[in-house]
This record gives C-alpha cells, structure tokens and sequence, in this order.
C-alpha cells in the first residue's frame, strides 16, 4: 500500500492483540499490548548488523525541541511520530516525506514537571489517538490529521497533564495522568476509541469513588480500596498523588491491565504517616469496568519519590517443568521483582543496581525492609522547624530506572534494562497543599557514584535475579530498549549514539551518532522485504532540569528532534 491509501484498513482489536506477531507494522506503545519489546524477524542480526545504514532523518522542525521520549508506529507504509509541545506527524515510511503534522494548542500556564514530552500515539479504526501536555485527549484521522475528537481528561490548572501513549484495549483507550508533584489525584480512565465516550474512571489514591458511565449516566462503582484515610491520615488523600503517569500494559493471558503509580503527595513522608495507597504500586484492573483486581506497593510510606509507574511486564517461563505466568518490573527504588500476574503475589526480588540505602531488602512478601536512619528527616524535629536532617539516599529519587522501558526476550529469556547508578542528598521541609502549585516538602541535590559512569544498560536473568553482562555508560541513561531474534539489543544514549549489543555477551556490535541525544525508544518492522530501525533522536528530559551535579555530565549536550530510519543495503 502507498502513504496516500494510509489505514485504508483500519486498526482493529485482533491486529492489536496480534502487533507481536505482525513484523510488518508497529501498532502497539511496547511492540506488543504486553510491551515485551521483542520482535521475532532476524533478517538484522550480529553478522549483518555491522552493515546497518541510515535510509532517511526527518527533522521535526522549528524551534520547539527539547525532550523527544517517543516510540514510532507504522501501518501500511506511514510512520505516526509524536514531539516534545504535543506535536504529531505522519511520515511516509519510504521516503521519509512528511504527509501531515498537527500541533495542539496549548495554553500559556501548562505545568510539566519532568520536560515537554510526549512518547507516543495509540492507533484503532483510522485514528491516531495521543495525549496532550494540558490533560486532553485527541483523535486524528489517520489520512489527513485532522480532530475527529477531543476530550478534556483533567484540568491543567491543578496540575494535571499527559505524557504517556495511551494504551487501546476491547475497543477503550486508555491513559493515565501526570502531576503527582502539583499533589493532584491519580486516575486512569477509559473512553470509547472511536468516539471519544468516557465508559469509566479509577482513581489510584485509596478512598476515592471510581465511576461508569452507563447510557451517558454516571454510576458508582465502588470506593478504591478502603474507607477514605484508612492508610492516609486526616484529608491528606484527598491530595495523594499516586499519578500513573507512565501508562500502562495489557496482558490477554489474564485479561487485566497493568497500571504503575507515582509518588504519594507531598514527599514529605512524616505529614502522611502509613502506607498511602495505592502510591507507588502496580495496580491490575478490569479492562472493562476499572476494577483494582490486585496490587502490590513497592514503596509503601514512600519518602523518597520513589515512583512505581514502571512498566510491568508480562511474560512465562518454566519451573520445574510448570509454566509461571510471571510479570517483572525494574523499580525506581533499585529493586528487581517477579510477581504471579494472576493474583499480584510476590515470586522474588532482588536489587539491580550496585547502591541501596534507604532498605536493606525484601522481605518474604516483597515488602522493603526500611533502614530508619536513611529516612529524611522531620522538620518538627530541627530547632527552627524549618529543615529535618538530610541523608544521603541511594538510588536518587530519579531511580535505578526510570520511565525508560526495558525489553524482554523469548529467545534469551533476559531483561535488558536501561538503569543509573547515583545517588541523593535529601532532606524535608514544611510545605501545604495549594491547587495547582508544586506540592513536595522537599529539597534534594543528586550527585554522582563513580567518576566513570552513571548509566549502566543490564542484561537480567529474571529466574536467579543474575546480571548476565552490563554496558557502562558515562551519562545517564534515559532512552528505551528494543531486542530481536536476530540475537541484537538496541538502546541509545545521550551522547547521540544509536548503539546495538550481543544479546547474550553484551558486545558491541554497533554504533551511530544521530547528532543528539536519544531518549526515544527504538522499533524495527519490515517493509518491502526489508528490515527497518526507526528512533527518534532529540536530547532533553528530566536530567537536564533535575539532575544537580550529574547535569554537569551533560550540559554540552545539543537538542535535537530527528527521526532516523536505518536499513540493511539491498544486495
């Protein structure tokens, strides 16, 4: 098909069940409604990839760069991109011609608080669907980019907005919202893909009501977990934060969505005393309905804006003979864990990178084993009341891995995960929830570990929570993981190299400067015969803005927003 009969078949539900399977598109955030990142065609491979060249760059244009976090899709030959401001274009997959672009109109007081991101689209029928950085929805016509429909999720003025790719499942997209720094209300809600009808919404923070709609009726549908303040005190749930920010994974095995979520708000943990559900958890849903099916807490009490919005992963292996319908996650807190999709239970945990201060383990349950003395201190305590004592906290509150995705492969049955070493001065301070304004109670410098590196990609035997073999990387690494049955790792870092490694050696095999820093994630599909590598190139993201003296590591970094598209030479 040619770019000019683009999604003359419309996405369906099958062919997003199916993305997986199907090397001749990307219709999925993940390569996958499971997000695994693994794609099966090995025309690209450890002998070939030597031979690997650019085919096209596209230039997103303007002065509007910064962070370019996006994944590309591709359907019949046209590559749908999102850019930093909330931008999407249409590309002619062949050429790299731009067919249509489409800037959302944002206003003046939008409240981003990790960079002007956007990482990608969702595709069902002949819509593009993505969200915007002043918490909307849009859907594009597929040919022409023009607004089908526009739904106003939260109200930016509160801090709300969008960064992640929605997720389209039975027919529903689905997303997630950020802000837990402005102390907003965690939800996720689901809207019908083709119109645009909400159908149900689940708030992430434990006490307040969930919804369906019904006939265009709104009908309760249960508390989220107990009663209001049950594991928050006095009102402060009413501000907890909990955002799932990141968006989330379907897995058809169990039927569930796997939804992570942010901090509890504010980070001051001695003003909100217990385990604050469901802040820093991953949260199983009910595609259907927005049910909490089962969550397990990573951090509970968490007081160092350890995150849990990490993707969770879907995959089986054997044990002693018996399938495991397992799910990993590589936390911000450090940890490692393998969990049973089916019910939540803890399998195993174990660290993942080399520093760990603020617990000492997992217990039996997976639940952290606290180490007190690595707790921030209480204001209440200090003589002024002004400051409590600062500790110095590993990871950083950045993570042992943050919102980039990780990969897992059928072929090795390895994670690759992208991670950093470093860790955080980190202290508390009096603060009060205000609509719309920051919301932390918190001050914090992050620092450096070792003078030779900070990011360190990971190849992880999820089985014995063994490191196969590690890359060292002297800035931090912030970009996706992409790996293939051609044996090859892909990942990019913020020097601009596109870099490609042995699955199962760690070798680099592979390297290109793309002219600025990746924090895109890479894709390959195959198009006339021939296998294809897309990533965005474009340096920004949180580490420039938060990153205290690891910024110094990347301050001569350039901004950028380029699509390159590699292949192998015809013969």
């Amino acid at each position: 098909m040619t770019a000019s009969s683009a999604m003359a078949a419309g996405v369906t539900d099958k062919d997003l069940l199916n993305d997986q399977k199907t090397p001749g598109d990307v219709l999925t955030y993940g390569m996958g409604l499971q997000a695994q990142r693994y794609s099966d065609i090995d025309m690209l491979n450890k002998d070939t990839v030597k031979e690997l060249r650019p085919a096209w760059a596209f230039s997103l244009g303007g002065e509007k760069q910064r962070g370019q976090e996006s994944q590309p899709m591709i359907k019949d030959g046209v590559m749908y991109v999102t850019g930093s401001y909330s931008r999407v274009y249409a590309i002619d997959a062949r050429t790299g011609d731009e067919i249509w672009q489409y800037d959302a109109r944002l206003p003046d007081g939008i409240m981003p608080c990790c960079d002007v991101i956007n990482r990608g689209v969702a595709m069902y029928d002949d819509l593009v669907i993505f969200g915007t950085l002043d918490a909307k929805l849009v859907a594009l016509d597929a040919k022409t980019g023009k607004v089908r429909w526009k739904k106003k999720v939260e109200d930016y003025k509160g801090g709300y907005s969008i960064t992640a790719a929605p997720i389209v499942v039975k027919g529903k997209v689905i997303t997630g919202v950020s802000g837990g720094e402005f102390g907003i209300v965690g939800k996720v809600r689901a809207y019908d893909a083709r119109t645009g009808a909400l159908v149900w919404e689940r708030p992430t923070v434990e006490g307040h009501m969930g919804y369906m709609w019904k006939d265009g009726k709104k009908v309760e549908t249960g508390i989220s977990g107990g009663a209001p303040g049950k594991t928050w005190p006095a009102d402060l749930w009413q501000s907890g934060g909990a955002a799932p920010w990141l968006g989330g994974t379907y897995d058809p095995d169990t039927d569930l969505l796997f939804f992570g979520t942010g901090n509890p708000a504010p980070w001051n943990s001695h003003m909100r005393p217990g385990d604050n559900l469901f802040s820093s958890s991953r949260l199983a849903i009910d595609p259907d309905d927005g049910k909490i099916v089962w969550h397990f807490q990573t951090t509970p009490h968490d007081g160092w804006d350890y995150d849990g919005v990490n993707e969770l992963i879907a995959f089986d292996y054997k044990d002693k003979g018996k399938k495991v319908q397992a799910a990993a996650t590589a936390d911000r807190n450090g940890f490692f864990y393998v969990l049973d999709r089916t019910n939540g239970k803890f399998i195993r945990g174990f660290p993942f990178v080399d520093k760990i201060s603020w617990a000492s383990g997992l217990d039996e349950n997976g639940r952290p084993i606290f180490v007190p003395s690595n707790r921030p201190g209480n204001p209440t305590d200090s003589a002024d009341g002004k400051q409590g004592n600062t500790v110095v906290a590993a990871p950083s509150f950045l993570g042992g891995k943050n919102w980039m995705p990780m990969a897992y492969s059928q072929k090795t049955g390895l994670f690759y995960v992208p991670s950093n070493e470093w860790e955080m001065d980190i202290w508390n301070e009096p603060t009060a929830y205000k609509r719309g304004a920051a919301y932390l109670g918190a001050g914090f410098t992050i620092k450096t570990i070792n003078e030779d590196y900070v990011g360190v990609l990971r190849a992880i035997d999820p089985k014995t929570g063994k490191i196969v073999w590690e890359y060292q990387n002297y800035a931090p690494l912030w970009g996706g993981v992409l790996t293939t049955a051609g044996g090859l790792v892909f990942t990019g870092n913020p020097e601009g190299y596109l870099l490609a490694f042995d699955d199962k050696t760690g070798e680099l095999l592979y390297k290109f400067n793309t002219g600025s820093g990746i924090v895109g994630s890479p894709v390959t599909w195959t198009m006339d015969g021939e296998q294809y590598v897309s990533v965005l190139s474009g340096w920004g993201g949180a580490v420039p803005l938060w990153g205290g003296d690891v910024a110094k590591r990347v301050k001569n970094f350039n901004q950028g927003g380029t699509v390159w598209t590699f292949k192998l030479p015809k013969q």
